[in-house]
């Protein structure tokens, strides 16, 4: 299962987003100044900032533990969508994210892509319970609870850290992904039959 989620053009999709995260965190302080989501400078103009956000991480370890995060979510839901579609469930969850903390939270700066990684895990899981994966069931519900836990108290205790968290993000997210599970069929789903082709008149 894990070769088959790290060959192809599948690999090749997971090593340039790690790749990517990796590269800016070795960049440093330039890197996420330019490129975090800011309140202030969204409003000023930086319109780039609503995507580049999501790739600027806080650190080397944020970033190592982000990719580590999509790896893991790569392996378990991969098979699910094409890359194609996944960019697609990504791309919703940075819209709802975006939207969702400019008019539903004070944040003022955020990076890092763990609400798009909310994102990701909500559609893989939502997608599995629709197909009667019984297990699905029970890591959804871990991932309820954590959502519902981080909102009343916050970090998870041993996923705290000195540095700050988003829980906002990552609540916008899941909702995202939710969404996207509940609309978007897998890519292997057979399609409905095409009616017997008729002769012209």
């Amino acid at each position: 299962m894990i070769a088959a989620a790290l060959e192809g053009r599948r690999g090749l999709a997971l090593a340039a987003v790690i790749a990517l995260w990796i590269g800016l965190a070795f960049v440093g302080e330039p890197a996420r100044e330019a490129l975090h989501w800011s309140r202030s400078g969204i409003a000023a103009g930086e319109h780039w900032r609503w995507l580049t956000a999501h790739l600027v991480h806080l650190d080397l370890a944020h970033a190592v533990l982000n990719a580590a995060g999509l790896a893991l979510l790569w392996v378990l839901f991969f098979d699910l969508y094409s890359v194609r579609r996944w960019l697609l469930v990504a791309a919703c969850g940075i819209v709802t994210i975006d939207v969702g903390l400019w008019w539903l939270s004070d944040v003022r700066w955020y990076v890092g892509a763990s609400g798009v990684l909310n994102t990701l895990a909500a559609a893989g899981i939502v997608r599995e319970i629709i197909d009667g994966d019984r297990m699905a069931w029970v890591v959804g519900a871990a991932g309820l609870g954590k959502l519902v836990y981080e909102n009343l108290a916050g970090p998870l205790p041993f996923l705290a850290s000195d540095h700050p968290v988003v829980l906002e993000a990552h609540l916008f997210g899941a909702l995202a992904g939710m969404v996207c599970g509940l609309l978007m069929p897998r890519s292997d789903a057979p399609s409905a039959p095409r009616p017997p082709e008729t002769a012209g008149a």
